[in-house]
């Protein structure tokens, strides 16, 4: 008799960086048990809304939201919220019946994991960064299982719970010399220059794009070096006005959004990014030499965090956000032009990856459950 699909809830998101590996789990889980039934749960204001179904998942959305710290008033609204939220996520366990309970982080598996638990369902937690969210410190207690993406996260879980399996991420991604051709073609470049691909996330990051506008002089004097800039759709009307002025350096080539990543990757020497726990697990796959510098504006100051876990493995450079439109071009063009400084960071960023992070977690799923 053939063995019965399993019925998961998949709880979490706010930001790619929990959504993209919550999606990547459901497809593990499909792609193991094809008659699985998976209900995601989101926060309902939130990107997951149109990213899930896009994926072709179901979702329900939680009126939940996050504790605002400069306006303690605006709380007593946040509190009713999550009261709500409690009551709608006791209702969704009792109707759906999960065998599990997964939590990729955000604020809406908090009340999903903690009616799970209450309930006797197994529940699993998948923590992408290299210090953990409030949220899945306070699940921590009752969960069966931790997934962590870093090493020494004893201090903040309990060490038999946890399993090192990774974050998931796009595992299409290639770097091979016949991308690297396609990319030297696409993006218009010098097979003989050194490249710098500058990625601030598919919106933009206006620090990354500051710092390389204040370089303009020294790039266009660095005729060794290319640069392939994704400025971010929410910057790219007025950074395109440059370039119609001619102020752009030519051996900038300006992108809002970079769809062949396969390409850009293959072709870039060093990467510049924000230091996001999925970007970080790509870029361990693809053993890229890379700077990142860290978005200040995220909770707990989780992307310093993540890129100080690089840096004292000798796996990338660090730049903090306050420095960088000083020093990051300074930097970049130096590092870009020492080979055994970009063989080293490539070699030590290469040991840190984890593939197949999607189905190890499955692996943890089955185990919990029995299959």
């Amino acid at each position: 008799m053939k063995e019965k699909g399993l019925r998961v809830i998949i709880s979490g998101g706010g930001t790619g960086g929990h959504i993209f590996p919550a999606i990547s789990i459901a497809n593990a889980i499909k792609k193991r048990w094809n008659d699985s039934e998976i209900l995601f749960v989101g926060a309902k204001d939130r990107m997951e809304m149109e990213r899930v179904p896009a994926a072709g998942y179901a979702i329900v959305g939680l009126p939940v939201s996050g504790f605002d710290r400069k306006h303690l008033l605006k709380n007593i609204a946040v509190a009713i919220k999550l009261l709500k939220s409690m009551y709608m996520a006791n209702k969704i366990i009792a109707g759906f019946k999960p065998d599990v309970a997964v939590g990729v982080g955000g604020y809406a598996s908090g009340p999903i994991l903690r009616a799970a638990a209450s309930k006797g369902i197994p529940t699993l937690i998948q923590e992408q960064n290299s210090y953990p969210g409030v949220t899945n410190k306070m699940l921590a207690e009752k969960a069966v299982k931790i997934c962590v993406a870093y090493e020494g996260l004893e201090k903040y879980f309990p060490k038999e719970k946890i399993v090192l399996t990774g974050n998931p991420c796009r595992q299409d991604l290639t770097v091979s010399e016949e991308n690297k051709m396609k990319g030297i073609e696409f993006f218009r470049l010098s097979p003989e220059k050194k490249t710098i691909l500058m990625i601030g996330g598919s919106l933009g990051a206006k620090t990354l794009n500051e710092s390389i506008m204040a370089a303009f002089p020294k790039i266009e004097q660095a005729d060794d070096v290319q640069i392939i800039w994704q400025c971010g759709k929410y910057y790219y009307d007025n950074i395109k006005q440059l370039q119609d002025e001619g102020k752009i350096p030519s051996n900038v080539r300006l992108h809002d959004f970079i769809s062949h990543m396969n390409y850009a990757y293959s072709v870039a020497d060093l990467i510049i990014s924000r230091a996001g726990a999925g970007s970080i697990s790509e870029f361990c796959l693809l053993g890229k030499p890379v700077i990142l510098v860290p978005s200040p504006n995220v909770a707990e100051d989780h992307q310093t965090k993540n890129a100080q876990a690089l840096v004292e493995k000798g796996a990338a450079i660090m730049i903090a956000d306050a420095d960088a439109l000083s020093l990051l071009f300074d930097v970049a063009l130096d590092v870009v032009r020492d080979k055994e400084r970009l063989k080293s960071l490539s070699n030590n960023i290469a040991k840190l990856a984890q593939p197949d992070s999607a189905d190890r977690i499955v692996d943890e799923i089955a185990k919990i459950v029995g299959k």
